[in-house]
């Protein structure tokens, strides 16, 4: 099998998503312990998902997510769990940002798909992210 794909039962698939969401008002919140913390549920939340985190930067005004997915969940609801658990558990951690913030989250965000030739273009360009 090609490298990267992946074998289901009755599918092989290689489904990559470059997610790019900010938070509400470009906010600069995202930064110390709430970024540490952030990471950490991404990370749980994609795998709960049966995802693989290939990629994440963590800016602070908006995240960059780069995952192999399955072929089973739509990007939709891919960034819809993301966001909504990370919102929710967040704002419930770190109270500064519950009393200032409405939500997390702004409601839109930008996905891409990458197959197996331009994934590592996009995983060079989101590492390159971080010095800027």
């Amino acid at each position: 099998m090609p490298r990267g794909y992946s074998r289901e039962n009755t599918c092989v698939h290689l489904m990559n998503y470059h997610f790019v969401f900010c938070s509400k008002y470009r906010k600069h919140i995202l930064v110390d312990e709430v970024k540490t913390r952030l990471e950490e549920l991404i990370a749980e939340k994609v795998k709960q998902l049966g995802c693989e985190v290939i990629e994440l930067r963590v800016m602070p005004d908006n995240v960059h997510l780069f995952l192999a997915a399955v072929p089973t969940l739509s990007p939709n609801r891919i960034i819809g769990q993301v966001k909504g658990c990370t919102s929710r558990k967040i704002r419930g951690e770190f109270g500064q940002i519950k009393r200032s913030l409405p939500s997390l989250w702004t409601r839109s965000y930008f996905v891409s798909t990458a197959g197996n030739v331009s994934s590592d273009t996009i995983q060079r360009y989101i590492e390159e992210q971080t010095g800027k």
